[in-house]
């Protein structure tokens, strides 16, 4: 229908041309002769044809210029239409842990009912590294809203076989834990299966919900350093390596306002959760977890966020299995510190993040990329200890990252963060924001 407006639109313009065109070749006639053409109009034909043929032209781009609209118009309807929208970025990179690696970020997005376009859109982020040297790592952080957002799977998934480091327990062993082959480094294998099921409470913004969290680590060729250390050797590790087995059952009690949980423009989100592992449950040891995460996030403007958090997480129990004391520095909270570098039994972080994606009236190509780009500032602070309420560390931490939107509301990021207390700074390439 609206290419068919188009070519009536396009056959009036010339019509309405040729009109004029007629009447500047228009014929006399007089008593004397029926077919005498007008002197003074054939002295004009010469311009009037070279008229005729500019107009074609300009009616002809016209067309051009509306089908073209059209067809654009009809993609981005379809691909509006579309429930599955993914991203998959590809290509080389290089951390101090792992060496040269390549990378690859996958993004699915999609609803759980294609036909209600209010529902909120299911988050998928996989994250994929090889390493040149020999490994893997993937790591899985689903976000599934069903049933008009009445019920909601969140979690995550690690599977990872690679060499890594160990620094030891406590601030001032991991703060001067020497990094290198004879001190530090080990092969690791490892696998986490965390699932949380959230059922929100009557009409409120309350979800309530258990969790389960399913641990498998083993260490294979310590670095002969680590079999001095006595986190180590209390473990049950030696030189043959050391494995360990968790399996946990919890709860969680959130309140979420969030608008998009994946990036929240703004909204609050509170989490409460503690887990058991229990032998009982098919674990090695007995121990207890208990967290905190408190996020706030305002908007500033268009496409502008102020966002903040204050987190505390605790372990409690005579053993604790090496992979689970609490980590403090993590991709998603104090970008900057190795993870994994500094765990004790209690972490506390306070961290303050400006969010502002580039707004332009996309007028031109350069214009248009612009729009998708963005950048973030950071600052922050980590607290550890042996327990809530001693501190034995305290973790400074600043950075900048830039932002680039593949979908609307979801972006890749690459961070740069600050350690100050071992004076380093590390990159970081992910899909959705930290917090």
């Amino acid at each position: 229908m609206m290419l068919a407006c188009f070519c009536m639109l396009a056959f009036n313009i010339n019509a309405n041309a040729y009109r004029s065109v007629a009447n500047d070749l228009s014929i006399s006639s007089d008593k004397e002769s029926d077919d005498v053409v007008s002197t003074a109009n054939l002295n004009n034909l010469p311009s009037t044809i070279e008229s005729i043929s500019e107009l074609r032209k300009d009616d002809d781009k016209t067309l051009k210029d509306s089908l073209k609209r059209v067809r654009k118009e009809l993609h981005r309807q379809k691909v509006a239409k579309r429930n599955l929208h993914y991203n998959i970025l590809v290509g080389p990179s290089y951390t101090p842990d792992f060496g040269l690696l390549i990378g690859s970020s996958t993004l699915f997005t999609f609803r759980m009912n294609p036909k209600d376009t209010t529902m909120q859109r299911s988050v998928v982020p996989i994250f994929l590294a090889c390493m040149v040297k020999g490994g893997v790592n993937l790591m899985v952080k689903p976000q599934l809203f069903f049933k008009n957002d009445r019920f909601r799977i969140f979690g995550q998934i690690n599977v990872k076989n690679s060499k890594d480091n160990y620094y030891g327990v406590g601030y001032s062993t991991n703060k001067n834990y020497e990094r290198s082959e004879e001190s530090s480094e080990y092969k690791y294998l490892g696998v986490r299966v965390n699932p949380w099921f959230l059922f929100r409470m009557g009409d409120s913004n309350f979800f309530f919900g258990p969790q389960i969290d399913v641990n498998y680590d083993k260490i294979k060729e310590p670095a002969p350093g680590m079999l001095k250390d006595p986190s180590y050797i209390k473990a049950g590790g030696d030189e043959l390596g050391y494995k360990n087995f968790s399996s946990g059952l919890g709860f969680l009690l959130t309140y979420d306002t969030r608008d998009v949980p994946a990036n929240p423009y703004r909204g609050i989100y509170l989490d409460l959760r503690g887990i058991m592992y229990q032998k009982w449950l098919g674990g090695d040891n007995n121990y207890y977890q208990f967290e905190l995460d408190y996020r706030q996030f305002k908007s500033v403007g268009n496409r502008k966020v102020l966002a903040w958090t204050a987190q505390t997480k605790n372990v409690f129990g005579g053993y604790i299995p090496l992979n689970k004391y609490v980590l403090t520095g993590t991709p998603f909270d104090l970008r900057g510190y190795y993870m994994g570098q500094y765990r004790d039994k209690s972490s506390h972080l306070a961290l303050v993040e400006y969010r502002q994606m580039f707004n332009t009236d996309r007028s031109n190509w350069f214009k248009k990329m612009a729009h998708h780009l963005g950048y973030v500032v950071w600052g922050g602070v980590g607290l550890m200890g042996p327990n809530p309420t001693k501190i034995e560390g305290v973790l400074p931490n600043a950075g900048v990252g830039l932002r680039i939107e593949v979908q609307p509301r979801m972006n890749v990021r690459l961070d740069i963060g600050r350690n100050f207390v071992n004076k380093e700074n590390l990159f970081y390439f992910n899909i959705t924001e930290a917090f």
